[in-house]
Order: C-alpha cells, then structure tokens, then sequence
C-alpha cells in the first residue's frame, strides 16, 4: 500500500519531502519517494497535500499499569513492599485492554515506554509497547532499561512506612548498594564461567540479574529526577557504575542545562502541562524544554500518563513551543528523538525504509500538534487503526 500526494515529515536524513510517497508492506516501510510514484492502485491513499509523519511517542508513561478509572485494584505501579525491585517487570502488569490505548491511539501516539512507579529507589524494568494490540508481549518493542528514583517520591512513601529510605542519602545509598551486589554478583559468574573446578556459581539472585543488562550498557538507567540536585545525583551514580543514563522529568534541568550537555545526559520532560503539585516541582518553568534544547541536550517529551492523558502528548509539545521551542525540535521530541533514547530507533521514530510503519496523516493545513487537530488516518505495524470516510 502506498500514500501518495503527500508533505512527508520523515524525521531521518530526508527531512522533509515537500511532496512524496510512502510504501508499506507485511508491517514494514518499503519505500520513501519524492513526487509521484510509479503507479498507484485503488487501495492506496490520496493525501491530498495532507502532512504525513511517524507515529507519536510518548517517551514516559505508566499507560496499561495504571488503569483509567480505577484505583487499588487497577494500580500495579509500585510493588512498595520493598524500596529496591530491579526484578520486577512494567511488561507483566500492563492491562492492554484499558481504554487509554484507543485514547493513545486515535491522537497519533502509535508507541509508549510504560515505567514502573517512582515509589522505590529502583522500581524495575521499563518497556516500549506498540499501542495497539491485544497481548502485551506482541505489543512489545524492546525492554528499554531499569527504572530508578531520587527525591522526594521513595522519602515520602518509606517515611510513611517508617521504614528506610527517609532521606536522599538512604535513597542514593540503596541504588548504590545494589548496583555494587550485581557487580560483584557478575564479577562472579564470569569466575564460574571461566574456571568452574575452582570457582562455584554465586546463589541466584534475582535482584542481581536484573541488573546485569545495565551493568554491561545494553540497557539503560532511567532516574527520575525533579530537582537539580537529584540530577546531579543520578550523574553521580552513573559516572560510579559507568550507566547510560537517561534523566525522566528533569522538571529543573534547565538550571544545569550546559552539564547535562556536557555530560550527555537526555531528558525526557514532563510532564508540562500541570500544576506544581509537590514540593519538587515548585521550580518547574515552560522554558525548561526550550532551555535544554538550546544548550543542546538531546531531549524527548512525555506525558507521564496517568499525571496528564496521554491523548494530550501533542498538546504538551505545543506547550513546550510556547515556553520558545522551535517546531521541528518539538516534532523531533515526540519522534525520532524519543526512539533513541529508549534504545528504539531500529524500529519506530521515522519514515525510514525498513522500519515498522507506524504512520499518521493530517490534513493539508493542520498542525500536527494543535489542540484541535486529529490524525485522520493512524497506521501502526502496517495496519488502519483509524480512518476517517473521506481518506
């Protein structure tokens, strides 16, 4: 199937195709052109000069983990038995049924990384899910690395517990501790491995294992993070364990924005459009993404859904715009952008030939990210999930 007569925004090296064509087929992209195909049948699509872009992604969210309208008993965010759960698994609490997906789904958002909670200095493993689908693990892009917190979200919930962490020292002290477990726990195994006469297998651990895939960068460490200082903690920790570390919210990253660029740190802000509604976001400011963008920090935008509905991914973006992002570095926020940080961009995050084809189509004249405006077609893994009659 192809799209034809169509402004392509394809969020690689092409840029943009004034007026193209996009082939798809068996899920996949097939080819990205420029003018008029070759040939075109009745089952291909006429954009009428509408803009074409890759599906949305929203970079952080706890969509499926969290269900709409529900409350203990749709929460399985946060296991808070325990401050430190690397073995835990967003993928094995997801209910792919909630009606969030469609919600997702009919505003463009055609992937989401869906995290553990914040409640715990580790709260376990992060995945990237198609938004369409009915089980979980075809749904599944990749495990994209291990969720962690700092400030006040683990003092605040052990505190209550009167159990530890009730500081940030606890806190850091607990990632630190059990990143040197998994180490030392690796450091063994490769012992076992390599003269198992005089070495014996260290006692599984769980936790340890977890956190092996961190240790050896082939996944990452994403550190939930408010406060500038909880920023430079989580640097901290990454320069100490040699992490690829990625900082989610970053609510005050633009006091330290020329750091976090010279250290190569990404952020992934938001959310953006809400309230102060803690003591750790009293320094949040619109300009945030704006200013980390400028001093040149790779920089995705999230919802953190369920805290702003992840139908308003676009909405937040145009925020962002409004505290002075240029456009095209928004759409590269909720694209090609936050691919690469989740480790994804093999699979989602343009119009790039041999990618999934995940594809949105506006109408010529609306913007992409406008309150009002909707995707009139949703294509994800080379299937219509939504289609206006006209199109």
């Amino acid at each position: 199937m192809k799209i034809y007569n169509a402004e392509i925004y394809t969020m690689d090296s092409m840029d943009i195709i004034e007026n193209g064509w996009i082939e798809f087929s068996d899920g996949k992209i097939t080819a990205v052109g420029s003018g008029a195909p070759d040939a075109v049948t009745e089952s291909d699509i006429n954009a009428n000069g509408g803009t074409v872009l890759p599906g949305f992604i929203d970079a952080h969210t706890h969509l499926g983990i969290i269900e709409d309208g529900l409350a203990f008993e749709g929460d399985d965010c946060n296991e808070t038995t325990d401050p430190f759960t690397p073995q835990m698994r967003a993928i094995d609490g997801i209910n792919p049924f909630d009606r969030c997906f469609d919600e997702a789904r009919m505003r463009g958002v055609t992937s989401a990384a869906v995290c553990p909670g914040s409640a715990n200095a580790c709260g376990g493993e992060i995945c990237v899910i198609k938004t369409a689908g009915r089980r979980v693990d075809d749904m599944l892009v990749i495990n994209a690395g291990m969720k962690f917190a700092l400030g006040e979200n683990p003092k605040r919930v052990y505190n209550d517990k009167d159990e530890t962490p009730a500081t940030r020292m606890a806190t850091t002290a607990l990632i630190r501790e059990g990143l040197y477990k998994a180490r030392r726990y690796a450091h063994d195994m490769d012992s076992y491995f390599s003269d198992n006469e005089n070495y014996d297998p260290p006692e599984y651990d769980a936790k340890c294992e977890a956190l092996l895939p961190l240790l050896d960068r082939k996944q990452k460490a994403f550190f939930h993070c408010h406060r500038a200082d909880d920023i430079c903690t989580a640097m901290r920790i990454a320069s100490e364990f040699s992490l690829d570390a990625v900082i989610i919210h970053g609510t005050e990253g633009y006091k330290i924005a020329d750091i976090l660029a010279e250290e190569q740190i990404p952020v992934i802000c938001g959310p953006i459009i809400c309230d102060r509604c803690k003591p750790e976001m009293r320094g949040q400011e619109l300009k945030n993404a704006a200013i980390l963008a400028e001093n040149g920090v790779k920089l995705a935008i999230c919802t953190d859904h369920t805290v702003i509905p992840i139908q308003y991914l676009p909405l937040s973006a145009q925020a962002a715009i409004k505290g002075g992002l240029d456009n095209i570095t928004a759409l590269r926020a909720l694209t090609i952008v936050p691919a690469e940080i989740l480790g994804a961009e093999e699979n989602i995050g343009s119009l790039t030939e041999g990618k999934d084809a995940d594809i949105q189509l506006y109408r010529k004249g609306e913007d992409p990210l406008g309150l009002m405006s909707e995707p009139s077609l949703v294509i994800i893994n080379g299937c219509i999930i939504r289609r206006e009659e006209d199109i």
